[in-house]
């Protein structure tokens, strides 16, 4: 290994060794007959003393705090049987209320806030509600059956009428050919007997006759088509105007039921229904809690009582934890940990109180060896304690 490699090695080792915690004085490089850097090396003492009682100065509530809580933890432990039953009693009760607490705040499908006092404030009118919107429903439906029965009757008339009108288009074509027919027989019978000198008044009976009763029939037809079709008219004018009653009441339904659906924002019936019986399940709950906040209030003010009875100076520590007076090892544990703050707070306290010592006495070492300071130096150290 080279002479650099064993110098920077050497060197790095004395870094990571270096303790942190350690306050090293040196005046090396300190000029105390200058006043300027004599001044400069008092202050960074003194500093170090102000920040040393500073952190005292807070060290020393909480150390006291602590101790206080540990001397409650052992008036708690020495307490008699009679009294540390009384306690048990009243800590398993506000137990059992602050699990009753927790439960209905941990549960999952609470109703929303905004949800819950909306119902709360048409309670009066939710059930009136509820059966409003049944009633519309259950109307809408027998409307929409007129609708459809109103509907295929009006088919039925409008397909019964293009029957008709086809009847009667074919009883005047048929009408037209049996005149066709007639005259041409006619013609026939008058050819024959002009051409032939035959008897043909037979014919002209029959033809005459077969064209009478033709067109009787066709005739008798037409007219009952006729009369029908007037009928199918009728009866079709008056489905419209029941139809069109229908869809004004269908109209009007679909409105309410839309309003009511808005008022109370739901879907269907169902769903309010639903909502509402949640609601009154909601609000029983919302009561035991409330039942339970009261309770809760009034043991943990019984137990603050009867803690501060015994001479507890902080029972809110107990109240918060009340495991620590129903099981032994939590009220030990409670203790360990106090005694486990508490020396770890001493420790800190006697850290800064060598550091403020040891600046002292470093203020102290510097005024012995530069006797001709030492009025100027005390006067800064009276400077700084007199603030």
């Amino acid at each position: 290994m080279s002479f650099w490699q064993k110098l920077f090695k050497r060197r790095k080792k004395r870094y990571e060794e270096e303790n942190w915690e350690e306050i090293v004085y040196t005046r090396e490089g300190v000029n105390f007959a200058n006043a300027e850097e004599r001044n400069q090396y008092v202050d960074g003492c003194l500093e170090q003393m102000n920040e040393a009682a500073k952190e005292l100065e807070l060290l020393s509530g909480e150390y006291a705090l602590v101790t206080a809580y540990l001397t409650d933890t052992e008036e708690v432990e020495v307490l008699p049987e009679g009294e540390q039953e009384t306690l048990t009693v009243s800590a398993n009760r506000l137990k059992i209320v602050e699990q009753e607490r927790k439960d209905y705040l941990e549960k999952k499908d609470r109703m929303p806030d905004s949800v819950y006092y909306r119902m709360q404030d048409r309670e009066a009118e939710l059930e009136s509600g509820i059966n409003k919107i049944k009633e519309a429903e259950s109307y809408g439906g027998i409307i929409k059956q007129d609708m459809q029965r109103l509907n295929g009757e009006r088919h039925a008339y409008a397909y019964r009428k293009e029957e008709l009108v086809n009847m009667q288009d074919n009883l005047r074509g048929m009408l037209i050919i049996f005149i066709a027919a007639l005259v041409a027989c006619v013609a026939v019978l008058a050819a024959l007997q002009i051409f032939l000198k035959m008897d043909t008044q037979i014919g002209y009976f029959i033809a005459v006759v077969s064209a009478a009763i033709a067109l009787t029939v066709i005739w008798v037809k037409h007219v009952n088509a006729g009369k029908e079709l007037v009928r199918v008219d009728k009866a079709t004018n008056k489905l419209i105007q029941l139809q069109n009653k229908v869809k004004i009441k269908y109209v009007n339904n679909t409105n309410l039921l839309n309003y009511l659906y808005l008022k109370y924002q739901v879907k269907n019936g169902k769903d309010l229904e639903k909502q509402y019986t949640r609601y009154l399940q909601e609000k029983e709950e919302r009561k035991q809690y409330a039942e339970a906040e009261a309770k809760r209030e009034y043991y943990i003010k019984l137990l603050n009582e009867q803690l501060t009875r015994y001479r507890v100076r902080y029972p809110e520590r107990f109240t918060a934890n009340v495991d620590a007076l129903l099981n032994p090892k939590e009220l030990v544990e409670m203790r360990h940990e106090l005694i486990l703050r508490r020396q770890a707070l001493r420790k800190q306290m006697d850290y800064n109180n060598n550091i403020a010592e040891a600046a002292r006495s470093e203020i102290m070492d510097v005024v012995k060896q530069y006797p001709a300071y030492a009025r100027e130096i005390m006067e800064m150290v009276e400077h700084y304690e007199a603030m």
